[in-house]
């Protein structure tokens, strides 16, 4: 059996959505089982012989600051889903609640692993081959080193080999062009260090790429800053409810658009499907010394359950032990880059 931990009273939704998406994630996996945490009253009704109630009293709100998460809402429902991780209850934990808190207390309770500076929020973006692009990091982290994104680069290659059964995936760094004389200093040492580390066998560096080799589907994973990865998520998120918003108003129009909008339309629906963030919702932060899976805010049902089956599948292929593996291969190169910067801040 693969236990996972759910915060049933985070995201926009709550229990409205988290246990209806637990029902039918337990109805598809009959190797898991499930500990629904959050407020006994709402969570009494759920009866299935693989689920089990946890309570928790207090809950995070969307809106609450990382300071009121970690110091005064100690029986949160998303703090007592990642205990049960730290306790070895569950393999992974899983919340549509604050991410900002999502990760500090993930970050507090769980500790990073060793050769981590910080934790990064993985995700996979659909791109035009009918797959996903996986980027990171997407928010964790707005202010990046060289070192951070080539621990970012390591990481992520041991996610999508989890998950995707792809022992060498290529990893692309995030630049205004493809040249290795182009971008900002931090972005020119790191392509140096994701050379370095292609050529030690520690991964499968493609090369600089460009925004539009995300959705192009150029590599397997994309590496950059969270706040330029941030605004590329929301801008994948925001194309599939412009394509759904324009054929609405198409149908509503005179005869001829109406006309127009029924002869696209098989197209476009499935171009919508292809780039529905449902579909990927789950995000994996990574780093830590335990699983935990990030559901997007305003999940419903089936977009939570496609971050639980995430959140199943990462934990049933070891994820955990593949990221400590390959940064404990990476480590000399790791701890080369780490030395050179203590050398040069004494310097300076």
């Amino acid at each position: 059996m693969t236990t996972l931990a759910v915060d049933c009273m985070g995201g926009d939704h709550g229990p409205a959505v988290t246990l209806v998406a637990c029902r039918r994630f337990l109805d598809r996996h009959p190797q898991a089982q499930l500990l629904l945490v959050g407020a006994t009253d709402s969570l009494r009704a759920f009866d299935h012989p693989r689920a089990h109630i946890v309570a928790a009293s207090e809950v995070v709100a969307m809106d609450d600051s990382v300071e009121v998460a970690l110091r005064k809402k100690k029986d949160s429902s998303m703090r007592v889903a990642i205990q049960q991780v730290k306790d070895g209850q569950a393999q992974v934990a899983v919340s549509a609640g604050n991410t900002g808190a999502l990760m500090a207390l993930a970050r507090y309770l769980l500790k990073t692993v060793d050769g981590i500076d910080r934790p990064a929020i993985a995700y996979p973006m659909p791109n035009a081959k009918g797959g996903a692009t996986t980027v990171l990091d997407l928010g964790a982290n707005v202010d990046c080193t060289e070192q951070h994104l080539l621990q970012f680069a390591v990481m992520g290659s041991a996610l999508v080999s989890a998950l995707n059964s792809n022992e060498s995936p290529s990893v692309g760094l995030l630049n205004i062009g493809e040249e290795v004389i182009k971008g900002s200093e931090v972005i020119k040492k790191a392509g140096e260090l994701l050379r370095s580390a292609a050529n030690s066998g520690d991964l499968n560096f493609y090369g600089n790429v460009e925004g539009n080799d995300i959705f192009k589907g150029t590599t397997d994973i994309v590496v950059c800053d969270g706040f330029v990865g941030n605004v590329a998520l929301k801008t994948s998120e925001g194309l599939a409810s412009m394509i759904g918003g324009f054929l609405k108003e198409e149908f509503s129009r005179n005869i001829f658009t109406k006309f127009a909008a029924i002869v696209a339309y098989p197209i476009l629906s499935s171009f919508k499907g292809r780039v529905d963030y449902r579909r990927y919702n789950g995000a994996a932060l990574l780093g830590l010394r335990g699983l935990v899976f990030k559901s997007h805010g305003s999940a419903d049902e089936f977009a939570f359950e496609q971050a639980l089956n995430r959140a199943y599948d990462a934990a049933r292929n070891n994820l955990l032990d593949r990221v400590q593996a390959r940064i404990a291969h990476a480590q000399p190169l790791l701890a080369g880059q780490s030395q050179t910067q203590s050398l040069d801040a004494v310097a300076n």
